[in-house]
């Protein structure tokens, strides 16, 4: 199961890209703050049920684990989802390209907090593939254009957010390796939404958002339980399924799956055909994820389970 466990990151990498192109857009009338509350809770509270036999795993945490915890949730479930989600509100999902650009960096990130964090050796092979899967990323994306910023104002706003949803989102992932050390990954999704829904409770409580829940209509309740059984909780158990058999880099190559079906939909969804340099792109993407699962972090004390 471990050589299958990149192929779990990807498929729920793949679901976020779902929810980024068909689902979240229907959210776009809500204030973003209400949309990271909702979601999460109604995940963390359909979870607790099912959790209790694994509660006694917590007695096996210690307060680094509570910390790597607290940290995921603050930057992964809060911070980033905030940051995206305001993101592509900003553009109103029209002008994605300099959102999902900035996204792409979120490997570089990630690789090097992981070298730094968790002290990940990685052979030379994987930099030449990570690379490739960038630049294949990029021209999947772009083609041979440069990035839109035809939007002026708009589009730095929401290049700056998603640049700190990057940030939270690379953070969030070495925290969540260090996280899941000492328990499994279904406790350890469990606890990255219900610590995201009390952090996310007191945000929407301070300035009054949370009266705004009246203005949640059906199809919007709808499309929250969708997520929820969906690209919410069962993406966060496949993606804590992979990440705790492979490491934080190489999780975070296999997380470039999220622009890959982004782009894919656009073309579905909303007729954005892809030229022929973007095929070219979007299959070195694919061969260079491929190449990357296959290899595996150098022995280090940090990263052993």
């Amino acid at each position: 199961m471990k050589k299958l466990a990149p192929f779990f990151i990807i498929i729920a990498a793949s679901l976020w890209g779902v929810d980024g192109i068909v689902l979240r857009p229907v959210l776009f009338t809500l204030p973003v703050t209400l949309v990271v509350f909702v979601e999460s809770t109604i995940v963390a509270v359909l979870l607790t049920p099912f959790m209790f036999k694994y509660f006694g795993e917590i007695k096996n945490m210690d307060w680094g684990d509570w910390l790597a915890f607290i940290g995921v949730a603050l930057l992964g479930g809060a911070i980033g989802t905030m940051a995206i989600t305001r993101a592509l509100f900003y553009v109103n999902y029209v002008n994605l390209s300099i959102v999902i650009l900035i996204q792409k960096l979120q490997p570089v990130f990630a690789i090097s907090l992981a070298a730094v964090y968790l002290k990940e050796k990685l052979p030379v092979e994987f930099f030449w593939w990570a690379v490739l899967a960038i630049i294949g990323a990029y021209f999947m994306t772009f083609g041979l254009n440069l990035p839109d910023l035809s939007n002026g104002d708009k589009t730095a706003v929401a290049a700056l957010l998603s640049l700190l949803a990057a940030i939270s989102f690379s953070s969030s992932t070495v925290l969540s390796k260090r996280a899941l050390r000492n328990v499994g990954f279904e406790l350890g999704t469990y606890l990255r939404f219900a610590i995201t829904s009390v952090i996310m409770l007191f945000i929407v409580l301070i300035p009054g958002t949370i009266t705004n829940i009246t203005d949640i209509s059906g199809k919007q309740f709808s499309i929250f339980i969708f997520i929820a059984f969906s690209t919410g909780g069962p993406a966060i158990f496949l993606y804590y399924y992979g990440l705790k058999r492979i490491s934080a880099s190489v999780t975070s190559i296999c997380e470039l799956a999220f622009p890959l079906t982004a782009v894919v939909l656009e073309y579905f969804v909303h007729g954005n055909i892809l030229g022929p340099v973007q095929w070219i792109g979007a299959s070195v993407l694919l061969i260079s994820m491929l190449r990357v699962t296959s290899i595996r972090a150098l022995p280090s004390k940090a990263t052993d389970q």
